[in-house]
């Protein structure tokens, strides 16, 4: 990291006392025999010796002092729209992401270079080019747990989105290209059964499973499914027989928590999602993106088949997620039927790891059935994603910002005077989305917080209330 004497240096560059214009002038003269370098440095008032390396042909004309960028100038303006297209989407990217994803551009430019990643000095560099485009704010501090954190400002801004993009691509009868995934978790552990007290035996129990094991499955508002992706943990199971024996056409793949993160995303949606889906375009997919991050890839790859990411805000997927508000219940109580333990709780199941694809097919099978279907409509309609009702929320489960802290209700004013200016520009510039990319330079703010980096129960308490900031578009007030 550079010292803080090398980084106050860059706040204190004197700026040139001399133009591009003067410099061009003068290297006319030169070339044409009328001035020596000497007599055009004078009378044009530029360095001598850098009107003599143009001269020379060391330094090409109108090219920038210092050392070479890093990312080129055409790298950084898509660099820099693809942050906005993240936060329109209600994924705001943090200071390591996007200097994660900078890193990523360099290296595919220079293979064979030995590097790691961009550091303090170009971030500061970047922020200070990028400063009319991009803005650093802070997320809302997590107080309280997932009950009490859904705010009616972020579930008006989700609705005002989803209702944008809906219009603007015309997808309110078209249940068949609108999708949401969403992951679900199966706890593996050792079957329970009543044995006498006494210990005489001299035999012990064998350790529990402590496998997790998370299935992402996808439907559209019509009913329709892309088959699961299955997600193991550590490693896959022995053999090929869980391929086999698994619902047809299913995905595999395996991380060391058994949950899904953005390799695995990448996995499902290139190599899966983008086959097995619909032909007809545009398509929109709703998910939470907090728990399954998008990297640039698979942004690039949406916008090229037009996809368009919307990402649910943070602690509203109970209300907010169809596949929550129904069919993950039908499929858990069918997976406890199947393997017959009627003590099994939502998330823990008496099933090893190799036999838990075979019975996930017979669980699965429960979506082609006719009350599989209906599950997954209604859960559609109980979020108000389609039919598109933002009043089918339960208020009930809302909490008004004057419940939060001061802190909170000031960042609440700001996203709640965002939308309304946005609401203007909507009328005003008719704001569109094409290719899912928000042309306007307006930003619904879904804040990122530090709660999935810790326990729930540590949440839940109030502890580790962090701030996280989040780049963001300027939010332009006032017009």
């Amino acid at each position: 990291m550079p010292s803080r004497n090398h980084l106050d240096k860059i706040g204190r560059k004197t700026k040139k006392k001399w133009t591009e214009e003067s410099m061009e002038r003068a290297l006319i003269e030169v070339k044409s025999g009328r001035c020596t370098v000497r007599q055009a440095a004078k009378q044009f008032g530029v360095p001598k010796s850098s009107l003599g390396d143009r001269v020379s042909g060391r330094v090409t004309p109108g090219s920038r002092s210092g050392p070479a960028q890093l990312i080129t100038s055409a790298d950084e303006g898509l660099l820099v729209e693809f942050s906005l297209y993240m936060s329109k989407h209600g994924f705001p990217l943090t200071k390591q992401q996007l200097v994660s994803f900078a890193s990523s551009i360099y290296k595919r430019q220079h293979r064979r270079v030995a590097f790691s990643k961009l550091g303090q000095t170009w971030w500061l560099n970047f922020r200070k080019r990028q400063e009319n485009n991009i803005t650093i704010q802070p997320a809302d501090n997590v107080v309280r747990g997932r009950s009490v954190c859904v705010r009616k400002e972020a579930v008006d801004q989700f609705f005002h989105l989803l209702n944008t993009v809906m219009d603007a691509r015309e997808l309110r009868d078209k249940p068949h290209q609108i999708f949401n995934c969403n992951e679900t978790g199966f706890q593996l552990s050792r079957r329970r059964v009543i044995l006498p007290k006494s210990t005489s035996q001299g035999c012990k129990p064998t350790p529990g499973l402590r496998d997790q094991i998370s299935v992402l499955p996808c439907f559209n508002a019509a009913g329709e499914d892309i088959p699961p992706f299955i997600i193991y943990s550590k490693a896959y199971p022995g053999g090929v027989c869980y391929k086999t024996q698994g619902p047809p056409n299913a995905l595999y793949g395996w991380s060391d928590t058994g949950c899904i993160n953005s390799e695995l995303f990448k996995k499902w949606f290139l190599k899966h999602f983008l086959p097995c889906a619909p032909k007809e375009r545009p398509l929109l997919l709703i998910f939470d993106g907090h728990k399954s991050p998008v990297n640039l890839e698979v942004v690039e790859a949406a916008r090229k088949e037009d996809v368009i990411f919307l990402c649910l805000p943070p602690h509203c997927s109970h209300i907010l997620q169809p596949l929550d508000a129904g069919l993950f219940v039908l499929l858990k109580q069918r997976f406890g039927a199947l393997i017959g333990d009627g003590c099994a709780t939502d998330t823990h199941f008496a099933v090893s790891k190799k036999e838990f694809s075979g019975v996930f097919k017979g669980t699965y099978q429960v979506v082609e059935e006719c009350e599989g279907i209906r599950t997954v409509k209604e859960g559609f309609r109980k979020c108000g994603i389609y039919p598109l009702n933002q009043f089918a929320i339960n208020e009930g489960h809302v909490t008004p910002s004057h419940s939060f802290g001061s802190a909170a209700g000031a960042s609440l004013s700001t996203s709640a005077q965002g939308l309304i200016s946005t609401q203007v520009l909507t009328k005003k510039n008719k704001w569109l989305v094409t290719y899912g990319i928000c042309t306007a330079q307006s930003v619904f703010h879904c804040h990122h917080d530090n709660s999935r980096f810790r326990p729930a129960e540590s949440v839940l308490k109030g502890k580790h209330a962090g701030v996280r900031a989040a780049v963001c578009s300027s939010v332009p007030l006032g017009k």
